[in-house]
């Protein structure tokens, strides 16, 4: 006998399982709805509390990829695949990963989103580029996978309604941080692109969502399972964020050091984390032998200009200026440059990752509401990291500024978030485990 809504949501608050169609029929009936927002939120604080199956998570996922347009992308030779991350500050990885992929033959059909509270977003350092949209049709989003072998936008009305209708409830209900939930949200996005696969970067530190390893290693475990529940290649990198990754915060500066690394020239940090995972994203693409031979071509593509090439093709087709790929001078500059100096001869212990992102949202660079807006100028470039030795009056960081002002307070929070102590600090790998 076919249960209620109040009865689903009973079940699912005594810690039982609820079947596919119970699932689906909630998802259908929120979205026509026929279930209000009220038994939504019900339902997501019950899963909060009681968790959910792989095979519920697996089905959740599913009903809300299939509450709107899944992209048809068998017209685009080889196997479709995309990465997605799950935030930090200085991640610009997706802007020189898409493209580097891609010029090796595997094709990255990309949906991404923008920063929220102090992690930055991909679609924010993207409308760096002077003239660049990500808002397409899902037709040209196609039709520019097909022709240029990448593309990146934004998650449009047709593509998993449920999610961004599920989200905006969660975000005032204290119901972001179950696992189930998170792994149902990421997922059904990423699966309504018409992928083959999907190579997964879960961030661990002071600038993660997930600030332990034990926490991270959970989340990578749950999207890899649910992944390939819902019949998808799938492989996790658990990568550092307890520190800047690159040297670079703030939009226009991030979409530069991006196309630094496809010239070659990136920082180290911010080209090891973009070669794993793209390594992993041409084997499961089927187009190296293992992750040697795919590091190897990715490196190639880079020396022989045409990870650059597609590059420019991607911006230019969607609507961007291409010398943005060659030429800093393209983006907008801030005209106010501080830098924040090293009080004390040491090494540099710590750097508390969430606080610099507090503090690029307090200039303008992030938003602490959806509808802030975004100054693509700001933001800060980092000379030094953990584990470098520095004299003092060195300078950590330079803050790039509309005033000074607001500099003054940048600098002041840099100042609180940066630790330089007497010893050097251990080593920690920036890789920490593959996970699948």
């Amino acid at each position: 006998m076919r249960r209620s809504v109040p009865e689903l949501l009973a079940a699912k608050r005594d810690g039982h399982a609820l079947s596919t169609d119970e699932i689906r029929g909630l998802i259908d009936g929120f979205v026509r709805g026929d279930v209000p927002d009220y038994q939504m939120t019900a339902l997501a604080m019950a899963v909060f509390f009681r968790g959910m199956t792989r095979d519920e998570t697996v089905a959740l996922t599913l009903a809300m990829r299939d509450s709107g347009v899944v992209v048809d992308l068998s017209d685009v030779a080889g196997r479709k695949v995309d990465k997605h991350s799950t935030g930090g500050v200085g991640d610009k990885v997706s802007l020189c990963l898409a493209p580097m992929v891609a010029a090796c033959g595997v094709p990255v059909p990309m949906v991404s989103g923008r920063g929220l509270g102090h992690t930055g977003g991909t679609l924010d350092k993207l409308e760096a580029i002077p003239g660049f949209s990500v808002n397409l049709s899902i037709a040209r989003f196609r039709e520019l996978v097909r022709a240029v072998g990448t593309c990146m936008i934004g998650q449009t009305r047709e593509l998993a309604p449920a999610d961004k209708r599920l989200y905006a409830l969660r975000d005032v209900t204290a119901t972001v941080e179950s696992i189930p939930l998170i792994v149902a949200s990421i997922l059904s996005k990423k699966l309504a692109e018409g992928i083959d696969g999907l190579v997964l970067d879960v961030k661990v530190g002071s600038g993660a969502f997930m600030k332990t390893p034990e926490r991270a290693r959970e989340l990578a475990t749950a999207l890899v399972e649910v992944a390939r529940g819902a019949g998808k290649d799938c492989v996790a990198w658990i990568t550092r964020m307890d520190r800047p990754l690159g040297r670079a915060v703030g939009n226009s500066l991030e979409t530069i050091e991006a196309f630094d690394v496809l010239h070659g020239r990136g920082p180290a940090d911010l080209t090891e984390v973009t070669l794993a995972l793209g390594a992993s994203m041409l084997v499961m693409g089927g187009v190296a032998r293992d992750e040697d031979d795919a590091r190897a071509k990715l490196i190639a593509c880079v020396r022989d200009g045409s990870a650059a090439r597609v590059a420019r093709a991607m911006v230019a087709a969607q609507g961007g200026d291409p010398r943005a790929v060659d030429d800093p001078s393209v983006f907008a500059v801030a005209p106010v440059l501080v830098p924040l100096r090293a009080p004390s001869a040491g090494y540099i212990t710590a750097i508390d990752t969430h606080a610099v992102g507090v503090a690029g949202v307090a200039m303008g660079a992030g938003r602490a509401r959806a509808e802030d807006a975004i100054d693509h100028a700001v933001g800060f470039v980092f000379d030094r990291n953990v584990g470098d030795a520095v004299a003092e009056g060195d300078v950590i960081a330079t803050v790039h500024a509309r005033s000074v002002e607001q500099a003054a307070a940048a600098i002041a929070r840099l100042a609180a978030a940066v630790t330089v102590g007497s010893e050097a600090p251990a080593a920690a790998p920036l890789l920490v485990e593959r996970v699948g």
